[in-house]
């Protein structure tokens, strides 16, 4: 995996507009504004002290940086084709430091991770030694739940098939205080456990949005997180789903059916990023290079048919959305 530097991540802002909208404020700009200000505060009687705090205050506030940020509103069609109407999807190219957003309130809204929540359980699990490895096996309790789940596994394979049970036991094993301190110390979501420590991803205490999500991922992908580039390794190995001869797709998915106004629904999610593998020659060396460029991606979705089989319409939706936006062919 080829691992860059990581630019500074931008804070999503209210876009307003239709289509497609991008937001480019140049830092000339900002400071030209803000002798403005200055003046303005200085001759209301502010002194020249707390005139300049509250100018640093304000470009703060404005995000006076350069931002890239585009809204997908077309992407809510690809949604609705398979009868979605309340969604979002976030995709950041790193390459290019641009964000692209579709459904910008959703997407800055948390909920429960549900199984995505099995990459920070995993990366906890390897850190603590709790999980010398990923193939720590944790032993079927004998309860018969799905068929993929009834039988003794190991990290890797309990990952694949998002058992529930194996990575309870895990955070069980891993314990509330340890737990606590690892989600403190990533600022992961609302850094919630609550009472019980093998329910609180699945149970609302603990939530993120999907902004969070895409921004805990790319420091996944960078070895940017608090954990060690070994335990960073072997869980973004576990989360590579498709290696074809150009692209390499990694993710993980969660569901969750939370009663919203009285009515069962189904919460879904697909979170991970895309490597497109690209050649180029070598301008000194004259030797054709394979670079691999990431895009980091976070969807959530609900729906009303609680008996959707979800998984497959994520997986079309991601992948016709990263085909709009040439990643995929």
């Amino acid at each position: 995996m080829n691992h860059g530097h990581e630019p500074q991540r931008r804070t999503l802002e209210t876009l307003n507009g239709n289509g497609t909208d991008q937001r480019n404020i140049k830092p000339s700009d900002c400071f030209a504004s803000g002798l403005k200000t200055l003046m303005l505060l200085r001759r209301i009687g502010f002194s020249n002290k707390v005139a300049f705090f509250l100018l640093i205050l304000t470009c703060m506030l404005n995000s006076c940086e350069r931002n890239n940020i585009l809204t997908q509103n077309q992407w809510g069609d690809i949604f609705k084709k398979h009868g979605i109407d309340s969604a979002c999807f976030e995709l950041a190219d790193n390459s290019h430091d641009q964000i692209f957003i579709y459904n910008l309130n959703r997407c800055s809204k948390r909920f429960s991770p549900a199984s995505t929540f099995k990459i920070f359980n995993s990366l906890v699990g390897l850190e603590t030694n709790v999980a010398r490895d990923e193939n720590l096996v944790i032993p079927w309790d004998g309860t018969l739940r799905r068929e993929s789940w009834n039988k003794d596994l190991t990290m890797r394979e309990a990952f694949k098939v998002s058992s529930v049970p194996y990575y309870q036991e895990l955070a069980r094993r891993i314990g509330q205080v340890e737990m606590q301190k690892w989600l403190d110390t990533v600022r992961y979501g609302n850094k919630r456990i609550g009472p019980v420590v093998d329910e609180f991803w699945l149970n609302d205490s603990l939530q993120i949005s999907p902004d969070e999500q895409v921004g805990f991922l790319k420091k996944l992908y960078f070895d940017k997180l608090p954990f060690s580039q070994r335990s960073q390794r072997i869980v973004r190995s576990m989360m590579l789903q498709e290696d074809s001869s150009y692209y390499k797709l990694y993710y993980k998915t969660g569901t969750q059916m939370p009663i919203r106004n009285g009515h069962r629904v189904t919460m879904a999610w697909i979170v991970g990023f895309v490597e497109r593998m690209e050649k180029q020659k070598n301008v000194e060396t004259k030797i054709e290079e394979t670079h691999y460029r990431p895009y980091f991606f976070a969807m959530n979705f609900e729906t009303k048919d609680t008996l959707m089989d979800t998984y497959p319409i994520r997986i079309s939706i991601l992948k016709d959305i990263l085909r709009e936006r040439q990643i995929l062919e």
